[in-house]
């Protein structure tokens, strides 16, 4: 049986259709981008969605993604190919790499950058390898920004660091279409011998603090025990003071107050001079001690008011 031409032309007519479809026909997903070359020249971006191209003519230009993954311990890159471009925030976790700082202390910075696509287009054709050129970039600005530390500024300054690149390198990836969120160092290994004498300083520095705080302590105990001897002696004084004026308001004597003091003064001769007695075998009075027989008479003047009671 013989098959007609236009049975033939009508076979090959819907095989075309059915190739058409099948290879024309692309179902975008949701957080995805494709960027379609028409002809070797950009034509459109696809979001998400069901999309129709042009078998042939129309072709989806692939995206370059360096990845890292560990094998035995150790971190090996790998180029990864795609016609379709994540457009989540993605991470970027990249070797630690060796920084010198501004004292010359040879460290291992390890950092973190967190991106996202936003131009599909530019982050396919502005540039080769959009992970690969961040990267770059990423280490170029640690190396700078480090070296403008001291390793203890280091230590203490992750956040500025942190905010620094992101800055930088955000207005770097503008041209690329490519949003960087934020940078994060993650870890900062210091080597073994520069530890060990951190260790030290900070020991040395603590038993400072400490043997400062104690002497504050011992200042402060000493003052406040002589602050309270000398109210306690205020008020011992004061009260001797009122008792001898009561008795002498009681016993109707008139007395001046600089007889009182002088009559408290008296007594506190007399507690002193046994202490002073034992302090050795002779005893040298200051000329001053003619103060105690001026006192020893206001108690003379204050007695016959005591006889008279």
């Amino acid at each position: 049986m013989e098959i007609s031409p236009i049975v033939v032309i009508l076979l090959v007519i819907a095989a075309m259709v059915v190739i058409f479809f099948v290879k024309g026909l692309v179902i975008v997903q949701q957080s995805e981008a494709m960027v379609i070359e028409r002809l070797g020249e950009y034509s459109r971006t696809l979001d998400q969605g069901l999309h129709l191209l042009i078998p042939f003519v129309d072709k989806p230009r692939e995206i370059q993604m360096r990845r890292y993954q560990t094998v035995d311990g150790t971190q090996l890159a790998v180029t990864v190919r795609s016609i379709r471009i994540d457009r989540r925030e993605m991470v970027a976790d990249f070797p630690r790499i060796p920084v010198i700082t501004k004292d010359n202390v040879t460290v291992l910075v390890d950092a973190a950058l967190y991106f996202q696509i936003i131009t599909p287009k530019d982050a396919v054709l502005a540039v080769e390898n959009l992970i690969q050129a961040i990267e770059t970039l990423t280490q170029t600005s640690l190396r700078s920004k480090v070296g403008e530390m001291e390793l203890d500024k280091l230590l203490e300054s992750r956040q500025e660091i942190n905010g620094s690149l992101t800055i930088t390198l955000d207005e770097a990836g503008n041209k690329w279409g490519t949003k960087i969120n934020r940078v994060e160092v993650q870890n900062i290994i210091v080597p073994e011998e520069v530890e060990q004498a951190m260790r030290k300083q900070m020991t040395a520095e603590r038993q400072r603090r400490a043997t400062v705080t104690e002497a504050v302590g011992h200042r402060e105990a000493a003052v406040n025990v002589a602050q309270g001897e000398k109210e306690a002696a205020i008020l011992r004084a004061e009260g001797q003071r009122q008792a001898i004026t009561t008795i002498l308001e009681a016993t109707g004597t008139t007395v001046k107050e600089e007889q009182i003091l002088g009559y408290l003064i008296a007594l506190e001769y007399m507690k002193t001079l046994p202490n002073i007695a034992k302090a050795g075998e002779r005893v040298f009075l200051p000329y001053e001690a003619t103060a105690l027989m001026g006192s020893i008479g206001a108690i003379k003047d204050l007695m016959p008011g005591l006889k008279n009671s």
